[in-house]
């Protein structure tokens, strides 16, 4: 099961041990997600234009936390940065989950994260959602506006999983990957259940796949160049 991490580590690494599409084969886009933007309640934002006039009036004060170096929410992050134009701190955590400890404790002044996690935290008053990285509303938390809408045009940083095989396999073999696949994420009990979950089902064919990724590998690539992070 591959995700964003397969195209983030063909330029996160100046030596990866494989890379993506040619030693793997994408035969199946399950499901999409999307990182969302949160803010301790003591930070003085109530949404997104508010915060980058916040983080231009502050600039190298503010931070954001994430669930590591590299991962896709540091990435979301570094995206905002770019294309907002503001200058606010990295903290890379071991994971989503101290993460969002230190988010909810107040040690840190922002998170982006999944949309699953945080959702509990939303309800009680204990993070504010700012914004989801969608191009369009998230049905788990529709009542969060996108970047998009919030003044920060075209921002699109999305999560996905989906499945893989070895570059060998007979296409008869991922061909019925495929289609077997593709049924399962049709039924509407597991539809229910993925949007529960905070992802959005996918599907199509490998071929639309395979072209999926070469956009994220390139859009990553760009991003991590342009954020002046150096490959390990």
């Amino acid at each position: 099961m591959g995700g964003a991490a397969n195209a983030i580590n063909m330029s996160l690494f100046a030596h990866p041990p494989y890379q993506t599409l040619r030693d793997i084969v994408p035969v199946v886009l399950c499901t999409t997600g999307a990182n969302v933007l949160s803010a301790h309640p003591a930070v003085p934002a109530k949404n997104l234009k508010q915060l980058v006039a916040l983080a231009k009036a502050r600039p190298g004060q503010l931070n954001f936390a994430s669930s590591g170096i590299g991962s896709s929410n540091q990435m979301a992050g570094e995206l905002f940065k770019m294309m907002a134009g503001i200058n606010i701190v990295h903290v890379p955590y071991k994971g989503n989950a101290p993460a969002l400890v230190d988010a909810v404790a107040g040690h840190v002044e922002l998170i982006f994260s999944g949309v699953t996690a945080p959702i509990p935290h939303f309800r009680s008053g204990r993070l504010r959602a700012l914004a989801i990285g969608s191009l369009k509303r998230f049905p788990a938390i529709a009542d969060v506006p996108t970047f998009d809408e919030s003044g920060v045009k075209g921002y699109e940083a999305i999560t996905w999983f989906g499945l893989m095989a070895p570059a060998k396999t007979p296409g008869d073999i991922i061909a019925r990957w495929n289609a077997e696949v593709g049924k399962a994420l049709a039924a509407p009990d597991l539809q229910e259940r993925f949007m529960n979950d905070g992802q959005v089902p996918a599907g199509g064919t490998p071929e639309s796949f395979e072209k999926f990724v070469r956009v994220e590998i390139a859009k990553y690539a760009k991003l991590i160049k342009a954020a002046g992070i150096k490959p390990q």
